[in-house]
Formats: structure tokens, C-alpha cells, sequence
């Protein structure tokens, strides 16, 4: 009792500090074979195996839309827009009759340049006729002074025989000086005839030049489309004043081809490398010289790439400004549903054809710098594992180094393990998504490509089709 009463005297800290003594030295007291804590149970996760398939890499870019043909159409002759012939907004084909200009004062210069033509004919057909007449004079005036020659040469004799007189003499020596002098004459006039043929020539040039120079400009009233397409607004009119020609024209309206169209897109420097490198080692065709299909998806498609081309382009230089290189598909358009402006995903061939190691995404953790995975050993042990990751396929990420196809791997339940710690629990089947590409890689055939074709040069057109009644003038011996 007089401990009891000793004891319940005492400060709380020194009966704390007591209770936890004896708690000690009890614990010290325990027997060497038995256990002091209880082992931690397995921790339950959702483990899985990675798939190993082979597939083709397909990269991914942000492409746009462009038409393959783009067509300004403006005047080429000033005048009053006389009618519009389309509706905006519809498919014109090339050919069709899209505006009229008011052709009166064109056809008004065409019949003056055709009755130039006559006047510049009918003055060369009087030019030659003078020629053949001053040529007949030609050789009367020969014909003239080789008799006066004659009868000089008959008078000379006579006269130093004293047949004839010198007076006569003299006269003989007269007319051949004359006869000389007229042939002299008439030569220079079948000159100056000539010269007037050449000159009918040269204005019957003009005139028929000026001819099809209005003939042309008649023929631009009619403005035609050039090429097939969409047509857009149109910008101006009946009724006005447009301006023609090839600086400041009237801008009328506007055409985009739509069948085939292109999706431009551009490469960052690293894929352009690896392109590059993959063609030296042959597991990937060079892009410049195979047509690689391109599968294209637009905004609304989700993971869909239905649009199916092939490349045709691909720059000779990269961009210094943003480092990145311009590639360019062709895609058929047949039912129209690509529109230029559109922004497309694009995908192109990233690598050849691989058996790889996929897994799901969410599985992967990260240590810093470090892309890390749980794998399960033979004692249901926990380990952590670095990898070397790859691009996404079809949901799954690419394993390039770290993890082998038969191997297990923690995928769900991640944050309640560590390394060092057993596991167990049930095993799910991952599977990839279906993006609607191919796992191997086959080139267009060129004789099947879409492809702009190279054009030939075109002959030149005659500016007439019917030629001008040509001035023959006959040359004298």
C-alpha cells in the first residue's frame, strides 16, 4: 500500500518514461525463435506480356490541302463586261464559256484589218504588174541600144570609106549614147518597181499581222476556263469597265482543281535524316525516287486514314527558318470530299518492315531522364527494368531496347509496388487499336501514279489559218 501511494506521487513523465523501460526490456526478454513482425502479404497487381508482331512505322504530320492547278481568271482585253455565263461555286469544266466582254469594238477592228489586207493586196498586184511592164521596157530599151550599137559599127566602116557622111556618123554615135542612157533609165525604174513589191509585201505583212492580232483580241471577249474545277465568287459585275492586259487586270474570278489534289506537309530535320539514312541502308526506299503510299485522315475521321496517294515531291532544301522540309502528296478526288485548306494527319512510312515489342503506354513510369517498366521475375519479384522507347502503333508503344516478348510486366497497380516486392494477381491480354494502315510497305508502280504529267513543248500556232494571196514577181535574165 505504501508503494501504491509512493507511485501515484510521482510526476506522469516519470510513470511514461517507465512503462516504455519495461516495454523494453520485455521485448528483450523475448526467446531467439520467435518472430517479431509479421511478413507484408503480396501485393496484388494486373500483370501482362507484350505483343510481338511485325509492323511498319508510320510517322505522322500535320499536312493541308491544296489544289494541284490554281487559276486567277482575268481580262485580257479592256472593255464592258457584257455577261456572266456559270454559277458560283460550281464545277466548271475547261472549255466552258464563262464571261462575254463586249466584242463590237473588236469586230470592228477586225474588219478594218481585213480591208487593210485587201488595200496592202491590191497595192502589191499593181506594184508587180508595174514591174512587168518597166521590164518590157527593159528590153525594148536593150533591144533599142544594141540597134543603135549595130548601126554605129556599120556607119564607122562606111564613113572611112566615105560612103556616108560624118554628120550621119555623128547622129549614130548620138542615138547610141541615148539609147544607153534611156536603158540606164529604165533599169532604174524596174529598181524602184521592185522596191515597191517589197514594199507591198511588208504592208501586207502588217496588215495581216494586224489581222490576227484582232482576230485574238475577239477571241479574248470570250473568256473560257482553262482548266476543270471548282469556280469561287465572282468579283465583278455586268456592266462594268474591266481593264485587260498583263498588268493590273480585272480580277473576275477564281478556279481550283480538285481531282487529283495535293496535301503538303513538312518534315522536321531528324525524320529527314532517318529517311535518309533507312534508303543507304535499304530497309527503306529513298522518298525522291519511290512513290511511298501516303495515307491521309482529315479532322473528323478520329484514328481513320482513309484517303489513300503516294508521294511525288520532295524539296531540295530544308527551311532555315523553321529546319523542317516540304514533302508533297497527290491523292485521287473522285467523289470531291477533299477540299483545298483543309488541315489533314498525315502518314508516311517511318521504317521498313520489323517484328517489334509493344506494350501499353500507361504502363511505362518516369524516373527523370529515365523511361522505366515493373517486370515480374520467376519469384513473383518485382524489378525495375529502363527501356528505350519508340513511337506509338496503333496504341501500343514501341520497346526498341530493355524488354524481350516473354517477359511479364506489372500493368496496372504500378504505384502500390517497388522493386524488391512480391506480387501477385490476375494476367490481361493487351491488343492493339485498329488504324486502318497496312503492316508492310509496297511502292506505287509508276504506271500507276496520279502524278502530274511532264508536258511537251507546243509547236507554234500560224496567227492565220488562211494565208494571203502571195505577190510573184518574175525576175529577168
Amino acid at each position: 500500500m505504501i508503494l501504491l501511494r509512493c507511485f501515484a506521487q510521482l510526476p506522469e513523465r516519470v510513470v511514461a518514461l517507465g512503462l516504455c523501460v519495461g516495454m523494453l526490456l520485455a521485448g528483450c526478454a523475448q526467446k531467439p525463435g520467435e518472430q517479431a513482425v509479421q511478413e507484408a502479404p503480396p501485393v496484388s497487381v494486373v500483370y501482362s506480356t507484350p505483343l510481338k508482331v511485325p509492323i511498319v512505322e508510320w510517322d505522322e504530320f500535320v499536312g493541308r490541302l491544296e489544289p494541284t492547278d490554281f487559276v486567277e481568271i482575268r481580262a485580257r482585253v479592256s472593255g464592258y463586261l457584257d455577261s456572266t455565263n456559270f454559277e458560283e461555286g460550281q464545277i466548271v469544266k475547261k472549255g466552258d464559256l464563262l464571261c462575254v466582254i463586249d466584242p463590237r469594238p473588236f469586230n470592228v477592228e477586225v474588219r478594218r484589218a481585213t480591208s487593210e489586207i485587201r488595200r496592202a493586196t491590191s497595192q502589191g498586184k499593181q506594184a508587180a504588174a508595174t514591174v512587168l511592164q518597166v521590164e518590157a521596157e527593159v528590153q525594148e530599151a536593150e533591144a533599142r541600144h544594141d540597134l543603135a550599137i549595130k548601126q554605129l559599127e556599120r556607119s564607122s566602116i562606111l564613113v572611112r570609106q566615105n560612103a556616108v557622111s560624118q554628120d550621119d556618123f555623128d547622129v549614130r554615135e548620138s542615138e547610141v549614147r541615148q539609147s544607153a542612157a534611156n536603158l540606164r533609165a529604165v533599169k532604174a525604174r524596174l529598181e524602184l518597181s521592185r522596191t515597191q513589191v517589197t514594199s507591198a509585201e511588208a504592208q501586207l505583212n502588217s496588215a495581216m499581222t494586224s489581222l490576227a492580232a484582232a482576230e485574238l483580241n475577239l477571241e479574248y471577249t470570250q473568256i473560257k476556263a482553262p482548266i476543270t474545277g471548282r469556280v469561287s465568287s465572282l468579283h465583278v459585275t455586268e456592266g462594268n469597265l474591266i481593264t485587260g492586259g498583263a498588268t493590273q487586270s480585272t480580277l473576275i474570278t477564281t478556279i481550283v482543281s480538285l481531282d487529283p489534289i495535293y496535301c503538303n506537309f513538312d518534315a522536321d530535320e531528324l525524320s529527314f535524316l532517318k529517311y535518309e539514312q533507312l534508303s543507304k541502308e535499304g530497309k527503306l526506299g529513298s522518298n525522291r525516287s519511290v512513290q511511298h503510299p501516303v495515307y491521309v485522315g482529315l479532322a473528323n475521321e478520329g484514328t481513320q486514314f482513309p484517303h489513300v496517294g503516294h508521294l511525288n515531291f520532295v524539296d531540295n532544301r530544308l527551311d532555315q527558318g523553321t529546319g523542317t522540309m516540304r514533302l508533297r502528296a497527290v491523292l485521287p478526288n473522285q467523289n470531291l470530299d477533299l477540299t483545298p485548306g483543309l488541315f489533314t494527319r498525315v502518314r508516311i512510312p517511318g521504317s521498313g518492315r520489323y517484328e517489334a515489342v509493344l506494350i501499353p503506354d500507361f504502363a511505362i513510369g518516369t524516373d527523370q531522364a529515365e523511361k522505366f517498366i515493373l517486370v515480374i521475375d520467376e519469384k513473383n519479384t518485382i524489378q525495375r527494368r529502363v527501356v528505350k522507347l519508340g513511337s506509338l502503333y496503333r496504341g501500343l508503344r514501341i520497346i526498341r531496347e530493355g524488354l524481350s516478348s516473354g517477359e511479364k510486366f506489372v500493368l496496372r497497380g504500378v504505384q502500390r509496388v517497388r522493386s524488391g516486392s512480391v506480387v501477385s494477381g490476375e494476367e490481361e491480354v493487351i491488343a492493339m487499336n485498329d488504324d486502318s494502315l497496312p503492316d508492310t510497305v509496297e511502292p506505287i508502280p509508276k504506271d500507276k501514279s496520279i502524278s502530274r504529267q511532264v508536258h511537251t513543248v507546243r509547236p507554234v500556232e500560224m496567227l492565220a489559218d488562211e494565208q494571203p494571196e502571195q505577190i510573184v514577181v518574175p525576175v529577168s535574165q
